[in-house]
């Protein structure tokens, strides 16, 4: 579904070098915007009466945070399309942006050209998201197979070398078993041992039935 494009946009970055490329990069998306650019929190809460239509917001304020601005528009039942622009790109900034009401996150690598055609995007129902944010985002709805209660994740084949041990199988069967060797075998024992704190094949065993691997 395409839309009218934006005619007023609302920039908050409080580098001025950056506020420029992102009012650039919004006038080359939408020839003929109107756009207001501050940078600081508390100006650019003063500026959404009436709530622009679009807005790029930075996260990292010198008097807060750009999560406020987003909800602070989503409380007052604003339309704004708040697009995320940032240099943070780990789950701890994301999610709370994407829960606040955030319907884009583009990091700030990008050359102004290409930040444009991910505006333009928007119109055709596109949001904009850098290529590493998406896969962030992909890989978090995915299941995490082996993932210990204690949080000490355990890879795949160490999964497997710990299901084989705990029902019995010696060091060569279990070698046997993988196609591995048994000195690479015992090399994972270790390490499984070392991550579950455990000094013993029964208290490996144990383990892996409190984690479902093996039928106690």
């Amino acid at each position: 579904m395409t839309g009218p494009a934006f005619t007023r946009a609302l920039v908050v970055e409080d580098l001025p070098g950056a506020r420029a490329w992102l009012t650039a990069a919004l006038r080359e998306a939408f020839p003929g915007i109107a756009v207001m650019a501050v940078g600081t929190l508390s100006e650019a809460l003063a500026s959404i009466q009436p709530p622009p239509p679009l807005a790029l917001i930075d996260l990292g304020l010198p008097d807060g945070s750009g999560i406020q601005l987003i909800d602070a528009l989503r409380r007052q039942g604003a339309d704004t399309v708040c697009v995320v622009a940032t240099v943070f790109d780990d789950d701890a900034h994301l999610f709370p942006a994407l829960r606040a009401g955030a319907q884009g996150y583009v990091l700030k690598d990008r050359d102004r050209a290409t930040l444009a055609d991910m505006l333009r995007g928007i119109v055709s129902g596109q949001p904009p998201l850098s290529s590493s944010i998406a896969r962030r985002l992909l890989r978090h709805f995915q299941p995490m197979p082996a993932e210990p209660q204690d949080g000490v994740p355990l890879t795949p084949r160490e999964t497997e070398v710990l299901q084989l041990t705990a029902k019995g199988l010696t060091l060569n069967e279990v070698a046997q078993a993988l196609q591995l060797s048994r000195h690479t075998v015992s090399g994972y024992l270790k390490d499984i041992y070392r991550k579950l704190s455990v000094g013993t094949r029964a208290e490996a065993a144990l383990e892996a039935a409190r984690r479902g691997l093996v039928s106690p």
